[in-house]
């Protein structure tokens, strides 16, 4: 078993900047392990935002928030991080951490291990 705990959402205007952090645990080679962002807004399903291989040598982003987000990830520390940078409305959901999944854009049932996610608002 993996747990993920993810940390660092909150309020911020348009424009503005977050880093979210996903804590790994339980499985000592957790960090073998493809992460992934994933978010949900209200009324909408979850969707893909970011994937990282557990070398950190390849990462695959939707294309909504290609060059203002980035992935990445501290082996050492079994952490992943999600930096947010330009951050629009249309980005207001729930942000989710996996783990266990492809190494490219997927669906959340590809994914076998998942927080309880961090609300990211954004206001205008």
């Amino acid at each position: 078993q993996v747990q993920l705990v993810e940390s660092g959402g909150g309020l911020v205007q348009a424009g503005g900047s977050l880093r979210l952090s996903c804590a790994a645990s339980g499985r000592t080679f957790s960090r073998f392990l493809n992460m992934g962002w994933f978010r949900q807004a209200p009324g909408k399903e979850r969707e893909f935002v970011a994937t990282i291989s557990w070398s950190v040598s390849n990462t695959y982003y939707a294309d909504s928030v290609k060059g203002r987000f980035a992935i990445s990830r501290a082996n050492a520390k079994n952490t992943v991080y999600l930096e947010m940078n330009n951050l629009k409305p249309e980005d207001t959901a729930v942000y989710y951490c996996a783990a266990s999944g492809p190494l490219r854009e997927a669906r959340p049932e590809e994914y076998n291990y998942w927080g309880r996610g961090t609300q990211v608002t954004v206001s205008s």
